[in-house]
């Protein structure tokens, strides 16, 4: 049997005491129909953003990222963490993510950025109407409620960050699965034993880890609607809190061991979020300093910020107790329990950058309800008329809302747009001027580039992403002796950073430095063995170097790894017409120097052991055949055997002491033997 709850019994109350048939004149407007007329309303304050482009986080996590191009790696998501981002220090376990971003990218043809919009769009439509089912049975039926509290949140500015900042997607999927867990819970007492209303739920989870704050507002939920006893909500709680238990040490077991969350000190953090809560709450009701990269930083002591922020989170704390004892305030207390409680996991959890504006996504689902349903209770107390001033009063603050949302929209039009809004809301936000310095390099300004890769060296003096800039935009304006400072302080700052070898070994190679280049090239690979732009590069230059026997390796394994772009199928082409080369000189070989040539065919393809052997047919039909014995040294230093190949040398040098191969091969071979030497 179903429980009633105190509003609804309200709400059932008054309906018995209305009229049985409305006044003629009056019809009422249903709540389904002014809930499309928001999703229309929704639709043309976001129809800007459709041709917005991808931004920071997303090239690693989704252009660059070879697993997002292809759907056979929907299982590899959900069993590798590494198929999330081409970056060691940022490959975390979402799944549900990287698999949506797959079917995009497939339905779509392509990195077509409206397709990768649209889909997030659509799943934010679908989170506007589970919010508003669950708003409306949390008001006790409240239709006008429910859809002010939806309609505040999802035409509230700070949900642009969510909705144009594709990888962003991740909090908009938990956070819609947690809303949709909560709502199938009360909506449906039948599924409670089956556990069913968990599946929205473990799909949020797995797209991001601030949904396992679920069973917190299930709890919530229960003393506050349902007013059983501590016992029996904690029994019913038992199933979501096993269940969460379960996915946080999945998820904490697969995360890569390379990630790094780069938070601070921990008291210094936690102190810090006090303040920061407090901004988020600003930020609600005046968003006037929103910013893709805010430049807050960590509070020093116990500073006199913290101790705002601890004595407004205290009394939002205090108004919340005394609201969880009305039935009719009751929504007040549930919004304010659920800010707090999705605000938990970015608060405990030490993070690089302190605040985020699309942390208080999910948060801003409870605060939108509270701030709504308690403006409903006071406006319902004051009279027809205040009703009907404040009913105003929230369309024109959704009037404005809509149009800020539209605006923030065109700051995410582009990466130049988007740093540029950035540099000027926090001007002391190095990685900020880096990367609207990145725009004006794209543009080929590496004069303007250079000024402002310099003014975010002075607030940012120890980035290596930046030192490798400075190196590019300096190469860029022809002063390459001071690039390559650059880029080995790039190196010394962070070995393990991937960029910066491909972008030195890059330089290099436009310095005809070609045997350091593939060295950098090779340590950029076995860091991050996804990067494509390194793995395309150093096939280029085996290519160029005839290298064949690593360039085959490579070509096969850059086919499996990314099968869309074609760049390993075109080298395996010139392989195969290598190897049919080698096929029709095999067939003709006769004199010693058609098996020299064979030979030398078969030394590039790799094929070291017949390189040797024809080699040697070739010094059986000329014993003093100085080039056949430097052909047969190479082949065996390739193989390692340094004796041998020492010997063949010697005697290739003996025969032609001005044959600088055999030279170089000998000392090659003599150099290596020593490094093998006990």
């Amino acid at each position: 049997m179903r429980q009633e709850t105190d509003s609804g019994i309200a709400v059932a109350r008054f309906r018995l005491a209305m009229p049985l048939s409305r006044p003629a004149g009056r019809r009422r407007v249903s709540p389904e129909l002014l809930l499309c007329l928001l999703l229309l309303v929704v639709a043309a304050a976001y129809a800007n953003h459709f041709g917005n482009g991808f931004h920071f986080d997303d090239f690693h996590t989704v252009t660059d990222n070879a697993y997002v191009r292809s759907l056979g790696n929907l299982p590899r998501f959900f069993v590798d963490p590494g198929a999330f981002s081409t970056l060691p220090t940022h490959q975390v376990y979402r799944p549900v993510v990287s698999a949506s971003l797959a079917l995009d990218y497939w339905l779509a043809g392509g990195y077509h950025p409206w397709a990768f919009h649209a889909s997030t769009f659509f799943w934010f439509c679908v989170l506007i109407v589970t919010i508003f089912l669950l708003f409306r049975r949390l008001t006790g039926g409240q239709a006008m409620t429910a859809l002010g509290a939806a309609a505040v949140h999802a035409l509230h500015p700070v949900s642009a960050e969510t909705v144009n900042y594709v990888i962003q997607r991740a909090d908009l999927y938990a956070t819609l699965g947690a809303a949709a867990a909560l709502l199938l819970y009360a909506a449906l007492p039948e599924w409670r034993r089956s556990g069913l209303y968990l599946i929205p739920f473990v799909l949020g989870a797995l797209s991001k880890p601030t949904a396992l704050v679920f069973p917190l507002l299930l709890l919530l939920y229960l003393r506050l609607y349902e007013r059983s006893s501590w016992r029996v909500t904690i029994g019913r709680c038992l199933p979501a809190l096993a269940v969460t238990a379960a996915l946080a040490a999945l998820l904490s077991r697969m995360v890569a061991t390379t990630f790094a969350p780069g938070g601070g000190e921990r008291l210094a953090y936690w102190i810090t979020q006090t303040w920061v809560t407090l901004e988020y709450l600003a930020a609600f009701f005046w968003p006037n300093r929103l910013s893709a990269d805010s430049d807050a930083r960590l509070l020093t002591g116990f500073p006199p910020q913290a101790l705002a922020g601890v004595l407004v989170l205290a009394s939002l704390a205090a108004v919340a107790l005394w609201c969880a004892r009305s039935a009719a305030w009751r929504p007040v207390a549930f919004g304010l329990g659920w800010f707090f409680i999705a605000l938990l996991p970015t608060a405990a959890m030490p993070l690089a950058e302190v605040a985020n504006d699309h942390r208080m996504f999910f948060p801003f689902v409870g605060l939108s309800l509270a701030v709504v349903s308690g403006l409903g209770v006071l406006a319902r107390r004051f009279g027809k008329q205040v009703h009907r001033a404040a009913a105003v009063g929230v369309c024109l603050v959704l009037a404005v809302s809509a149009y800020a949302t539209h605006r923030r929209n065109e700051v995410w039009r582009s990466e130049e747009s988007l740093w540029r809004d950035v540099t000027e809301k926090s001007p002391s936000n190095g990685r900020g001027w880096m990367n609207y310095a990145l725009t004006q390099m794209g543009k080929g300004d590496y004069a303007n580039a250079l000024i402002h890769f310099e003014r975010a060296s002075q607030l940012s003096p120890n980035y290596p992403l930046l030192e490798v800039n400075l190196a590019i935009a300096k190469a860029g304006l022809g002063r390459h002796a001071e690039a390559e400072p650059h880029f080995r302080r790039a190196l010394s700052l962070a070995p393990a950073h991937a960029g910066s070898h491909f972008y030195y070994g890059r330089w290099l190679l436009q310095q005809e430095r070609n045997a350091e280049a593939v060295e950098r090239l090779e340590a950029a690979l076995r860091i991050n063995p996804t990067d494509l732009a390194a793995r395309s590069l150093l096939m280029q230059t085996h290519y160029a170097q005839q290298n064949w026997s690593k360039l085959r390796p490579l070509a096969e394994a850059s086919i499996e790894l990314d099968r869309s772009s074609g760049v390993g199928t075109w080298y395996l082409d010139r392989l195969r017409e290598l190897d049919e080369e080698i096929a029709r000189a095999a067939g003709s070989a006769k004199s010693a120097d058609d098996h020299l040539a064979l030979s030398l065919l078969y030394y590039r393809a790799g094929r070291f052991e017949d390189s040797i052997e024809t080699a040697r047919r070739a010094l059986r039909q000329r014993p003093d055949y100085a080039a056949a014995y430097n052909n047969l040294a190479a082949g065996l230093n390739a193989l390692e055997r340094w004796d041998e190949g020492i010997a063949a040398a010697r005697e290739a040098v003996r025969l032609d002491p001005t044959n600088q191969l055999a030279r170089n091969n000998l000392a090659w071979a003599m150099s290596q033997k020593g490094k093998t030497q006990p």
